[in-house]
């Protein structure tokens, strides 16, 4: 039975250094790639929105999804982007988060033209593999926010895409904790997929060329 214990604490123990050290790895690595001020974003002319609900559980508006279209929508304005994929679930007709996201932009003003819309954006992986593979975008700035922001750009770094972040705001800690912590176990995760099951998108399918016109109709 102590023998049974001593193993049991050991892999325990292995687990929690797992955790802890593909966690420093993915933050330390892509640090310097998060950008929160727009004045020193680096001239990348398409952006990635990576999709959430834009409803909590409860019914309410998902404070995630404002702020980030709100982030993008002042891009656009101010002319640091020229289009967007927009990429999230699409597992239903009752709930499709692109689909919502373009609804949301459009309605702050950005054109629908300057919007391509990725239905099989299933995970922060697929999201970020199609836009390379399907979408044929190696160079991109990923709206997310922050605490996000490093899982979306580690796998980048691992596909050889030119990503950086431009971070939208969070909501307070108290209504952000179970995200976050789902994040803090997500970014093993990310490792396992990358470097050891070696995952794929769950769809990939036909190339899809968009057109990024820096011309404003």
């Amino acid at each position: 039975m102590r023998r049974l214990k001593k193993i049991l604490l050991v892999v325990i123990g292995v687990c929690l250094l797992f955790v802890i050290g593909t966690n420093v790895w993915v933050v330390s690595s892509t640090t310097s790639k998060v950008f929160s001020d727009l004045t020193r974003l680096p001239d990348h002319r398409v952006a990635l929105v990576l999709g959430t609900s834009h409803k909590t559980v409860g019914g309410g508006s998902n404070p995630f999804f404002q702020k980030r279209m709100e982030k993008a929508a002042e891009l656009y304005r101010m002319g640091k982007i020229d289009h967007f994929i927009l990429s999230g679930d699409n597992r239903s007709r009752y709930y499709n988060e692109p689909m919502a996201m373009q609804k949301a932009l459009v309605k702050m003003g950005v054109p629908e033209y300057a919007i391509t819309l990725d239905y099989a954006g299933l995970r922060t992986l697929d999201s970020v593999v199609r836009c390379q593979k399907i979408f044929g975008q190696n160079k991109i700035i990923i709206i997310t926010q922050p605490f996000h922001s490093y899982r979306a750009l580690f796998i980048s770094r691992y596909y050889n895409i030119d990503a950086v972040a431009m971070v939208a705001d969070e909501p307070d800690f108290d209504s952000s904790m179970k995200v976050r912590l789902r994040e803090y176990l997500a970014r093993p995760k990310a490792v396992l997929d990358l470097y050891v099951l070696k995952t794929a998108p769950r769809f990939l399918g036909e190339k899809e060329q968009i057109k990024v016109s820096t011309v404003r109709q």
